[in-house]
């Protein structure tokens, strides 16, 4: 187990979480890709079947584009993909389809397709059919690079999950997330981002001292994070392409809790710079910084509205930690969580429509949503230390740190109550993540 544990003081978790973060990990050399393991599903996933794809005379691609996408879409807990030793016929075009062969089945979908060859690249060309009806929902062709067929593939499951749900799909976004492994003087924690399914992880930064907290821009391009790399805490902007980073809070005391406004022009952040934890608003180009509470209480982990009107936070000014909300340019506060002694780290939905947030239940700490129409809370996860919820960008599931096997994993759960997965390393512990938006 880790070493730190939640408390009911809101100052005494932020610290613990901040310092025992970088205490209690298991030793182990780092490894380059979450392992992901679907957990549940609902129970009424539609069956689909993703053909391997054909290929061109010689022809060997880089990435089973059919694999990736059956398990983009079996991770969704929506669909349940055909395994490919129960297919009777693998048909590549559409002149070769008979759906009267998967009807019998039992298959409401198929999606055929083909990788040619395409100067130093390739094209990948797929269409999905509704099996019973004998039409085409979908069908596109794709141009890729090698390095790039993984992103083609996801690219493909978001269109076909869109096709046949309505929503936009997410096999295309990505995840930031904290690892660590070794101990004490030969620990290493690490900043990386990585596609949706573990794939393609990239570094963002590496140290010896704790990191915490990222936070994705708005456009996908920046991600802000809390270092300890100087002995104190800082707050970073880093572009992810370029490398190039940012200090952009290093005051005395408490920084942390980075949050980007809807428009990416402001930071949201906590810092105790005059003496108690409250919530400032840092303009990134005129870096005017605007204090937005000041109260005798702890105020901390802000997040903002989709529209920007709005800002969330945690603060014990009642008596024990809860959520309140506050107009973005500060004035009164509100209350909005009512059940629990203790709830925080809250974030909105991307429809603005509910929050997420850590609660304690009989002791455990667990990941609830509070639908903000009607007030009610509803829990989405089952664990005895489940923190750090992030939402999906369509708002379909919420990700979130949560210990198995006595280390530290990332685990998803569904909002609709299915396809539940666990993110882990083969060692080290993984912490702190972040879903992030739909990359433009």
């Amino acid at each position: 187990m880790p070493r730190y544990q939640r408390r009911p003081s809101i100052l005494m978790a932020f610290a613990v979480v901040l310092f025992g973060f970088g205490l209690g990990f298991g030793a182990g050399p780092a490894q380059a890709r979450l392992n992901i393991e679907v957990t549940g599903g609902v129970e009424a996933a539609q069956p689909i079947a993703v053909v391997p794809f054909g290929v061109s005379d010689g022809l060997i691609p880089p990435v089973d584009i059919a694999a990736v996408i059956s398990a983009d879409l079996a991770r969704t807990g929506r669909f349940r993909p055909m395994p490919t030793r129960d297919m009777l016929d693998m048909p590549a075009r559409h002149e070769d389809v008979d759906l009267r062969d998967w009807t019998l089945l039992g298959m409401n979908n198929l999606v055929i397709g083909r990788v040619e060859a395409d100067g130093s690249g390739y094209r990948v060309s797929f269409i999905l059919y509704d099996a019973f009806r004998g039409d085409q929902l979908a069908s596109s062709t794709l141009v890729s690079t090698k390095a790039g067929m993984r992103n083609t593939a996801h690219r493909i499951s978001d269109i076909i999950y869109q096709k046949l749900t309505g929503q936009r799909g997410v096999a295309a976004t990505r995840i930031a997330y904290v690892t660590a492994t070794g101990q004490g003087e030969g620990q290493t924690v690490t900043l990386r981002v990585a596609d949706a399914d573990g794939y393609e992880p990239q570094t963002i930064v590496s140290s010896g001292e704790p990191i915490m907290s990222p936070a994705w821009s708005p456009d996908g391009r920046r991600v802000a994070y809390v270092s300890f790399e100087n002995k104190r805490a800082a707050i970073y902007v880093q572009e992810l392409a370029s490398g190039r980073r940012e200090l952009v809070a290093s005051h005395p005391g408490i920084n942390g809790s980075p949050a980007f406004s809807p428009d990416g022009r402001k930071l949201a952040m906590t810092l105790s710079k005059d003496g108690n934890p409250d919530i400032y608003v840092l303009d990134l180009t005129s870096r005017e910084l605007v204090r937005l509470t000041d109260h005798f209480a702890i105020d901390t982990e802000p997040s903002w509205s989709p529209d920007g009107q709005q800002i969330i936070f945690t603060s014990d000014r009642g008596g024990s930690p809860q959520i309140y909300r506050m107009g973005s340019g500060g004035g009164p506060a509100q209350r909005i969580s009512s059940e629990g002694d203790y709830n925080a780290r809250a974030s909105y939905a991307p429809d603005g429509r509910s929050i997420v947030l850590v609660t304690r239940v009989n002791g455990m700490f667990r990941i609830g949503l509070i639908d903000l129409d009607r007030g009610f809370r509803r829990l989405l996860s089952n664990g005895s230390l489940d923190e750090s919820p992030s939402f999906a960008p369509n708002g379909s599931m919420v990700i979130y740190a949560t210990i198995h096997g006595g280390r530290g994993v990332l685990a998803a759960a569904s909002i609709d109550g299915g396809g539940n997965q666990r993110l882990s390393q083969d060692s080290g512990e993984v912490r702190e993540p972040a879903w992030s938006p739909f990359i433009k």
